[in-house]
């Protein structure tokens, strides 16, 4: 089986808990990451055209556009894509229910639609900001995937990278492993009812390139500036590419 069908049945079958357990598992900090990284985006009172890849259930979307409102945006259109129809469909609820769909009139609003994130359905230079948050690590071909992003981004535009990563303190690392080789996939297991898909989490962080093999690939990929955050000890990593 394809990687990415295996990940679409995976991300399917576990989404009804995926924000439950995501948000108690990782104790809440991906919210301040997450924050961090739409500072990043919405950066300007221009409108702009955002693509939200491997959208997930949404969090990155609406916190991007709820952003946007609190700084008086003159417009913001975020599209939300992921392969995951499940995930997605728990991300539309969300989005309805904050107000954010693009029926409801507003300047500010986010779609969702289902697409493969290594074959893009937008044309050259489409969007001026482009977000991935924790899910680059799922692509079946990354290099690919980092190809498409720079190809529908704009040439002033900015893509920002969110991704888990293993800390480079010695004892902070040797923490992290243990929670998120033991605890997490225990705990992911018994409540959502597939032990495998939280196996799969950690080995995919393990086996993600590390900033210095990683840093030259987007550059491979057309992104000819690349700054790069650490965060939380370096549990996550932020990075802020530009054309």
């Amino acid at each position: 089986m394809p990687k990415k069908e295996g990940i679409k049945i995976l991300f399917d079958d576990i989404s009804p808990e995926y924000d439950r357990l995501n948000h108690v598992l990782s104790m809440n900090i991906d919210k301040g990451w997450r924050r961090k990284a739409v500072r990043w985006i919405v950066d300007t009172d221009r409108p702009l055209k955002v693509l939200d890849v491997a959208c997930g259930t949404g969090d990155l979307s609406i916190a991007i556009a709820s952003r946007a409102l609190k700084t008086r945006s003159r417009g913001v259109r975020v599209t939300g894509i992921d392969i995951s129809e499940g995930m997605m469909r728990v991300g539309r609820r969300k989005v309805r229910k904050a107000g954010f769909e693009p029926q409801s009139g507003k300047n500010v609003f986010v779609e969702m639609v289902q697409a493969d994130c290594e074959e893009l359905p937008y044309t050259d230079g489409s969007f001026d900001r482009i977000t991935a948050g924790f899910g680059v690590r799922n692509f079946e071909h990354l290099d690919l995937g980092l190809r498409e992003m720079a190809r529908v981004l704009s040439d002033d535009g900015r893509l920002v990278i969110l991704e888990l990563s293993v800390p480079s303190n010695v004892i902070i690392r040797w923490i992290y492993k243990l929670y998120f080789m033991k605890i997490l996939p225990g705990v992911g297991g018994k409540v959502s009812g597939n032990r495998g898909a939280y196996e799969y989490l950690p080995a995919s962080v393990l086996r993600f390139p590390k900033p210095d093999k990683f840093i030259p690939m987007l550059k491979e990929a057309g992104f000819r500036k690349v700054i790069h955050k650490p965060l939380t000890f370096g549990i996550c990593r932020m990075y802020v590419c530009e054309k």
